[in-house]
């Protein structure tokens, strides 16, 4: 029995969206979207493709021939993914040019052990070759805490984790996809529950989504284990829910860029020799999915380890580790990236200049926005056991100073990089303001940062005062006292 497909996704001009417009649309509702009209002027269109339409793969070879990259192996199944292996660009390149000399049906139609089908995946292409201008990210997508962040700071602190730099621990989440047709990746929601985008700079992929108020359907009867592929042969005693499931379907064209949503598992073909450009991403508006999928994947870690709690002395720390290794980042490492975008976003307020009134008043409610997710998730992890005063001997030294000191935080060159990335995103977006919308909101005091002399953030109580401290007129501010240490 084949699968249910019940919608069609949305098809929209990009060009006739503003990043308000976008958001109320699609970010807040957490729906998929294609979106056409954005790749315009991109050089990686112009250089990426043939004049018939197809991937100038030799374009790669001449020029970032040394490159090293993971391959994705389409025919062999790794644990839950499929296996990886590296190898150059050039190399790469070959073996794809060699099966464009012979039938891709030919070497697709088989699949046993002594074949391969690869697909270059996650190549962090813009951090590896950053002189090469390859695309603009659009409007839309700038509003990406996640790779400004990473472009200053490391998200984990743990120096075992980031040595080992995988598709989960990056040093940014902006990729490079190239596969021939039939290459395909398996069923999965997105690292960190993030938003992602792709771009079709050339090919075509087929694309199967599921909601996530249907996902516990994709999942075996004890919720452990997923699907891998929704077209192979899926045991119905094991996923019993499985035919029960509603898929939105999407065929994405060339120069096409498709949303994917905060939870949304999908499964994606390549129907033709493609290229895309992917970033993975998240903001204030997903802020809550990301905190909601650490808790998950701590509480599966601890029970992982539950045997040893008696025996151990620094079960939590071991607890955390192994939360950074397998999502990325761990309760620690999420707690002082919060730290850091509230207290940027507290300079770029106290910052604000004023020859444009009315934009002013435009980025200080999109702050303001911001400043209520990170109250909101804070708030949320405030209850949590690992923040416990008698915990905080576990936390790394360098979370707990990146989350500790704010004017230690704010004296330091990367935070400032960080405060200059984020006013740069939030005048782009507001650039395009409605002026009588803008208008409607007053900036809100902005915030004496000199108050801030002494001010310690060891947790997220203390994340939580500062805010309300900050915007006594935004949220329910108990009366300033010193908190010094």
């Amino acid at each position: 029995m084949g699968i249910q497909v019940g919608a069609k996704v949305e098809r929209v001009d990009g060009r006739q969206l503003g990043y308000g417009d976008f958001a109320e649309r699609y970010l807040k509702k957490n729906i998929p979207v294609v979106l056409t009209g954005l790749m315009d002027g991109w050089q990686a269109c112009t250089d990426w493709v043939t004049a018939d339409g197809r991937p100038n793969l030799r374009f790669f070879a001449e020029h970032f021939g040394n490159s090293m990259v993971q391959v994705a192996d389409c025919f062999k199944k790794d644990f839950t993914d499929q296996k990886r292996v590296e190898m150059s660009v050039s190399e790469y390149i070959d073996y794809c040019l060699g099966i464009s000399i012979n039938s891709h049906a030919e070497v697709t139609n088989r699949n046993d052990d002594t074949e391969s089908l690869l697909y270059l995946k996650d190549w962090h292409f813009v951090k590896e070759h950053p002189k090469y201008v390859a695309y603009t990210t659009p409007l839309l997508f700038v509003d990406d805490w996640l790779n400004i962040y990473l472009d200053s700071h490391r998200l984990s602190h743990d120096s075992d984790i980031t040595k080992n730099k995988n598709e989960i621990n990056c040093s940014d989440y902006r990729f490079i996809y190239i596969g021939v047709k039939g290459t395909w990746t398996p069923l999965h929601a997105d690292v960190f529950r993030s938003y992602s985008w792709s771009g079709n700079v050339c090919g075509k992929k087929l694309w199967l989504f599921l909601p996530p108020s249907q996902c516990h359907l994709i999942f075996d009867r004890y919720q452990k284990s997923l699907v891998y592929d929704v077209h192979g042969d899926i045991c119905e005693k094991k996923f019993p829910g499985f035919n029960k499931a509603i898929w939105w379907e999407c065929t994405q064209e060339q120069n096409e860029i498709i949303f994917v949503p905060s939870g949304w598992y999908h499964q994606v073909h390549n129907l033709e020799d493609t290229i895309s450009i992917n970033h993975n991403w998240f903001n204030g508006h997903n802020l809550s999915w990301v905190w909601n999928l650490l808790v998950k994947d701590y509480n599966e870690a601890k029970e992982y380890i539950e045997d040893i709690r008696d025996i151990c002395d620094d079960f939590e720390s071991i607890c955390q580790r192994n939360l950074a290794a397998n999502t990325g980042m761990n309760f620690y490492d999420f707690f002082a990236f919060l730290t850091r975008f509230a207290l940027a976003s507290m300079s770029l307020l106290r910052d604000l200049k004023d020859e444009d009134i009315s934009q002013s008043r435009s980025i200080s409610r999109h702050v303001i926005n911001n400043m209520r997710a990170i109250h909101s998730v804070a708030s949320s992890m405030g209850s949590v056991d690992a923040f416990a005063e008698a915990k905080s001997r576990f936390y790394p030294h360098e979370n707990y100073v990146a989350g500790s000191d704010a004017e230690r935080i704010m004296e330091g060159p990367d935070f400032r990089v960080l405060c200059a990335d984020l006013g740069r995103i939030l005048k782009d977006m507001c650039a395009e303001h409605h002026q009588d919308e803008a208008m409607e909101h007053k900036i809100p005091c902005r915030t004496d940062l000199s108050d801030l002399s002494g001010f310690k953030i060891r947790n997220p109580a203390e994340l939580v005062k500062l805010i309300e401290l900050a915007f006594p007129d935004h949220f329910n501010a108990c009366e300033f006292k010193s908190h010094a240490v």
